[in-house]
């Protein structure tokens, strides 16, 4: 099968869109409910599949990052897999220990993004559509399979109906929320740039002023520049699409990854405890002390000190005395006195 394809990213490539296609023949009852309006959609998506496992596949390639996504899926269904899912993925409690402010402001922009494409996309490739055979009902399909019926003009079918406008005032309310920190913020303003910080949140909120704009036309209006309009707004969401996975967007779906990374330090973490070589502290787990010298060998950099260990046989505190001791000649890391803000916190 390698040998078919010139890379690896060529092959995942390969096998991803074509499962799309299957899933498309299937989900639209053989192509007949494919809508060619959407066409640009589908374009832009693929682009963004091949990008995506470009970046993910250079990022996963990396020997620390290989060895946390090798044990973080040997520990997928630990016990505790659907709290720490829970956590990271649904309600962002990791945010909520920064402050309610930016919690708020995540909930509704990872929401925002993430309900838009659960609503997007299966629309864009068939897999849900709308038919009417009674009059005044609507039946909704699933994969061709007929999973509901609605009431036009009931509850139900105007949630259906506006639910991407419920999901772009989402998003621009928690665009709203970001840029006013990045401009009040004093930390965030002297880290921050245009491209990286404000470009993505530029996008998101053009795409929802657009999407909000095509309601507006169409009750408003009478369809008045909806073409247009319907125009502007499908080239704003594939230039999002190309882009999403090389700038910071791209940590919406990398972010299951974190859940990995979270049952290896918890795991492990529960492990035999590693002493420090200087003041005999235990500070983190024997496994993970030897993995992060297995990591920094893979790569040629093992720091190895005059005495005959590593570096990341240390503490943190030794770990700090240690590089003192190379600049100023005197051997603090030996010094067994604990730092005042050694426990400090905040």
């Amino acid at each position: 099968m390698n040998r078919a394809f010139a890379s690896r990213w060529a092959r995942n490539v390969f096998i991803t869109v074509c499962g799309l296609i299957i899933l498309m023949y299937l989900g639209s009852r053989l192509f007949t409910h494919i809508d060619l309006a959407l066409y640009g959609y589908m374009v832009g998506t693929v682009v963004f599949i091949g990008g995506f496992f470009y970046r993910f596949m250079a990022w996963a390639d990396r020997p620390p990052t290989r060895l946390i996504l090798t044990k973080g899926l040997r520990l997928l269904f630990r016990r505790s897999t659907p709290q720490t899912a829970a956590d990271h993925l649904v309600v962002y409690k990791f945010i909520w220990n920064r402050g309610w402010y930016r919690w708020a402001q995540h909930i509704l922009l990872g929401w925002g993004c993430i309900l838009s494409a659960f609503v997007t996309f299966p629309l864009v490739f068939g897999w849900m559509y709308f038919t009417m055979e009674n009059n005044g009902y609507y039946t909704v399909v699933g994969f061709g399979i007929d999973l509901m019926k609605v009431k036009a003009d009931g509850i139900l079918a105007f949630l259906f109906y506006n639910a991407l406008n419920f999901t772009a005032m989402m998003v621009i309310a928690g665009v709203c929320m970001a840029l006013y920190r990045r401009l009040k913020n004093m930390q965030a303003r002297a880290e921050q740039s245009f491209v990286y910080d404000f470009l993505p949140l530029y996008l998101l909120l053009f795409i929802s002023v657009t999407g909000l704009l095509l309601t507006f036309s169409n009750v408003f209006l009478h369809g008045w520049g909806h073409p247009v309009m319907s125009m502007i707004h499908q080239w704003s969401v594939i230039v999002t699409l190309i882009y999403l996975p090389f700038g910071k967007l791209a940590h919406i779906p990398f972010r299951p990854m974190s859940v990995l990374a979270r049952n290896y330090r918890e795991h492990y973490g529960q492990q035999a405890p590693k002493a420090c070589r200087v003041c005999a502290a235990n500070y983190v787990s024997a496994e993970q002390a030897q993995d992060v010298m297995n990591v920094l060998k893979s790569n040629g950099m093992e720091f190895t000190t005059p005495e005959g260990y590593q570096l990341a046989e240390l503490c943190l505190p030794c770990r700090r005395k240690y590089r003192m001791s190379r600049f100023s000649g005197v051997p603090t890391h030996e010094i067994r006195v604990k730092e005042a803000n050694q426990n400090a916190k905040g």
